[in-house]
């Protein structure tokens, strides 16, 4: 089943998606509509639309039954993407670009095309006949990525080797995460001090954020300087006469508290969602791991 969202943001949109949907239905393909109704941010218009795709496609899914769901992004998405986070300032994570698996609540989400140049998706498409839509967004010169394309700046600007450099940071932090945490059964992380303060600096912050975005259940990972001030935080020597509670801090929906073992001089900190729930979320996400580097289909 394919689905097709109308944002509703142009008067032909609902007329575009009625077409592709029809085409869709001449190749066999059985396909549905999707509508964002109801007012319009008069800022950060594309983020909102982009919440508000997924969110409609992730409800259908769920409510069809559909556990995986075939996103288009290609290679050309994703050197710009990966240009627009290199601008920002954006750590190896966010140069990694898009992952090609992301688990989500209700479905799994995959990009199998994040390896195949838009020029080779256009030529299939020609070669066979098939019409398609651009929509006028990509060429609209108030957004970013549409200012990257006009000006052809985003042509082999991927970084080389950064997924592989990232997969190879995933191994190193999943084996500190089997050394440093535990998971109990209400949904909290604890880390241990001692283990915790034996990573580097880097490992450290990266861990940390990991956690709290599992415990929290939040879309995105805390900001960088925010997530390093925590770590250093976590790994400060802790005053003697100082109580547990006077060690606790908030970090991006979760609660994190000090706390010693009983009957021993070991201590832990404990990451706790701050509302008393992670949103649904499952407690190990998937948008931040790499599956290998850029050629790679990331769905092995």
């Amino acid at each position: 089943m394919a689905l097709i969202v109308d944002h509703g943001l142009r008067a032909a949109s609902a007329q575009e998606a009625a077409g592709t949907r029809d085409l869709l239905h001449r190749l066999g393909i059985e396909a549905r509509v999707l509508r964002w109704s109801g007012p319009k941010p008069q800022s950060g218009l594309q983020a909102a639309a982009r919440t508000e795709r997924y969110r409609l496609l992730s409800d259908e899914c769920r409510r069809q039954g559909i556990l995986h769901l075939l996103l288009a992004h290609h290679a050309d998405d994703q050197s710009e993407t990966v240009t627009m986070r290199a601008a920002r300032g954006s750590g190896l994570d966010g140069l990694a670009g898009m992952a090609a698996l992301v688990e989500r609540p209700h479905v799994r989400l995959l990009r199998p095309l994040l390896s195949v140049p838009r020029a080779r998706l256009t030529a299939t498409l020609l070669a066979r006949g098939v019409p398609w839509i651009d929509d006028p967004s990509n060429v609209d010169l108030r957004f970013e990525r549409a200012r990257l394309r006009a000006a052809a700046s985003t042509a082999d600007t991927t970084p080389a080797g950064e997924g592989g450099i990232r997969a190879a940071g995933e191994r190193r932090l999943a084996q500190a995460a089997v050394e440093t945490l535990e998971f109990d059964q209400v949904g909290a992380a604890v880390i241990d001090r001692t283990g915790f303060c034996r990573l580097g600096t880097q490992l450290q912050a990266r861990l940390l954020s990991r956690v709290v975005l599992a415990v929290g259940g939040r879309d995105h990972a805390p900001r960088r300087d925010r997530t390093e001030r925590a770590a250093r935080r976590l790994a400060a020597p802790v005053l003697r006469g100082k109580s547990g509670k006077g060690q606790d801090f908030t970090l991006s929906a979760c609660r994190l508290t000090l706390r010693q073992v009983p009957g021993s001089r070991r201590l832990r900190w404990i990451v706790w969602p701050e509302n008393g729930r992670n949103g649904g979320q499952p407690l190990v996400p998937a948008e931040f791991f790499a599956c290998g580097g850029r050629a790679a289909s990331h769905v092995d």
